[in-house]
């Protein structure tokens, strides 16, 4: 297969959307992100790359923010917290979104996202365009219908990817196309 070879870019191609809640002055405010990830899984810890200039930097000063991964039913919902500043817009109010906490008071929840993250920032690192914050996760909420035999199921959670492309576009995740740890036995077992 033939490549073309671009500038370099953090092209990993279909990263999830999630809002990030914070308490700024009092209130919260929530901000759409699509460069995060899974930090570490012993002990739970995510990241998420917030620009300097970004109103939800003050709120993580507090040292608590949640991780919500909105469903494809609130997409524009999410897409709006990417567009407007909380400094001006209280984005929680024209969502409508039902604010909800767990034990971090400065971790708001969104009550119609599937699953939530309340987070403990355990580092910020500068790095240029961003900061990365790491947070160590403290509690998982998950909606009750979302579950499947005691675990998350992706189909009824609905998360969905912001595609980095020509067009950026959200895209909803797609069918299964094998079991994880399984399908790739069809190539052969490890000796």
């Amino acid at each position: 297969m033939k490549k073309v070879l671009l500038t370099p870019q953090p092209l990993i191609c279909a990263p999830p959307v999630v809002l990030v809640g914070t308490m700024v002055n009092g209130k919260p405010n929530f901000m759409t992100v699509a460069w995060c990830g899974v930090a570490s899984s012993n002990p739970p810890m995510v990241s998420v790359a917030i620009r300097p200039a970004r109103y939800t930097l003050k709120g993580i000063q507090n040292r608590e923010f949640s991780v919500n991964i909105p469903s494809s039913y609130i997409v524009k919902e999410a897409d709006y917290c990417g567009m407007v500043s909380g400094a001006e817009i209280d984005k929680a109010a024209v969502c409508k979104f039902n604010i909800i906490y767990g034990e971090l008071k400065n971790a708001p929840l969104v009550e119609q996202c599937p699953v939530n993250l309340a987070c403990k920032v355990e580092h910020i690192l500068n790095l240029g365009a961003h900061y990365l914050v790491i947070g160590q996760v403290m509690e998982t909420h998950i909606s009750e219908d979302c579950v499947t035999e005691g675990k998350p199921d992706l189909k009824k959670i609905k998360p969905f990817v912001y595609g980095m492309g020509a067009l950026p576009e959200y895209y909803a995740l797609g069918n299964s196309l094998g079991r994880g740890f399984f399908v790739g036995k069809e190539l052969g077992t490890k000796k």
